[in-house]
């Protein structure tokens, strides 16, 4: 069923294709069924995470679990008080790549834990190895890695639980990652990761559907196989694509057996940069926005896309444009094209258990446990 919308005054971009006014769209989805948590978001600068606070309080989310530089935490504690908390991360900017993901990233997870956080995530997707070739070496940030296997020894010691990163969409899998002899396949990303899930029995959230969105049979195997393993939906534009060719009654059995194990996350990244007005063609090709408002329409038409999937029965493109629909088929696509959205009108009970219960029951009781 498609839904009229009220319409935005300004020129339709790759964050509101659709030209929708996400202020009205907010109003118009009304308050979700309980108060949201969102577990998966990179909120930088102090500026556009004011912006970011103004979306989310119209969006019904209440708390947020952000993967933030350690220098801006302290300022985003003092905006957003106990309704944000922060996810343990390496310092990826930092000129020496090499120390700030060895040394370096067990000093930034003691930092973190001083600021509250009792959680620490590993990124370990396959373009990892490009990254990690700059540094040295390739294996650098795999599971398997050393300084990565002192680093969960660490974050158990102190009383923290994981988060990972494992695989790219599938789309990535036909187009960048098609030397597997270097990237490995995407079955092999989770050879080191199930490993990992055995080796530290605490409690790991597995980013973007634990990275096969794509394929619910193998995750309910991954599900099955591991009872200390969660799953978050974030990375909207993924999720929209892949989640939306799954047929209703197939998407609802998977929550429904996985409920208490779903939470739900966005993967907004915030920045300051996207408030200074310019009209660089590279960035915006890249999605960027350029200037307040069209910040605002960026980090809003995540949460507009993900409860519009959960929560109605809408079938039609999504705002936000795809650029993996024209990196697989250029011939079909520009990087304007969008992918179908299906509504998929998930019931009531659920929708609590994805937005919040599951993310409280687990998050809340090991803060508790682990003050």
């Amino acid at each position: 069923m498609n839904r009229s919308h009220e319409s935005s005054t300004r020129a339709p971009w790759s964050a509101n294709r659709l030209g929708l006014n996400y202020r009205e769209e907010a109003k118009r989805l009304g308050a979700p069924p309980c108060p949201i948590i969102d577990v998966h978001s990179h909120i930088h600068g102090l500026r556009a995470a004011e912006v970011y606070r103004e979306v989310r309080d119209l969006y019904g989310v209440s708390s947020t679990y952000s993967m933030s530089r350690l220098s801006e935490v302290p300022a985003l504690q003092e905006l957003f008080g106990d309704s944000m908390r922060f996810i343990a991360v390496p310092e990826f900017m930092a000129e020496d790549r090499k120390h700030a993901h060895t040394q370096g990233f067990l000093d930034s997870i003691e930092g973190f834990h001083g600021r509250g956080s009792r959680i620490v995530k590993f990124w370990t997707a396959p373009r990892s190895r490009d990254y990690g070739k700059e540094a040295g070496d390739p294996l650098l940030l795999s599971l398997d890695n050393e300084w990565r296997q002192r680093a969960m020894d660490l974050a158990d010691s102190l009383g923290m639980m994981f988060m990972a990163h494992i695989a790219d969409p599938d789309t990535w899998f036909q187009t960048k990652y098609t030397d597997a002899s270097f990237y490995g396949t995407k079955a092999q990303q989770y050879e080191p990761f199930e490993r990992a899930l055995e080796a530290h029995p605490s409690p790991w959230i597995a980013a973007h559907m634990g990275g096969w969105p794509e394929d619910l049979a193998f995750l309910d195997g991954l599900l099955s196989r591991h009872d200390n393993l969660y799953l978050d939906t974030s990375a909207t534009k993924w999720m929209v694509r892949e989640l939306s060719k799954h047929s209703r009654d197939e998407f609802i059995s998977f929550l429904s057996k996985w409920a208490g194990r779903i939470l739900f996350g966005s993967d907004i990244v915030t920045m300051d940069e996207h408030l200074i007005e310019d009209d660089d063609p590279a960035k915006l090709k890249a999605g960027q926005a350029s200037g307040r408002e069209e910040a605002f329409e960026l980090y809003a038409s995540r949460y507009w896309a993900l409860r519009t999937m959960y929560e109605t029965n809408y079938d039609g493109e999504s705002p936000i444009a795809d650029p993996d629909l024209a990196m697989v088929a250029p011939e079909r696509f520009d990087d304007m094209a969008a992918p179908r959205l299906q509504g998929m009108n998930v019931p009531k009970e659920l929708l609590r258990s994805v937005y919040r219960d599951a993310a409280r029951d687990l998050l809340d009781s090991w803060h508790a446990d682990h003050p």
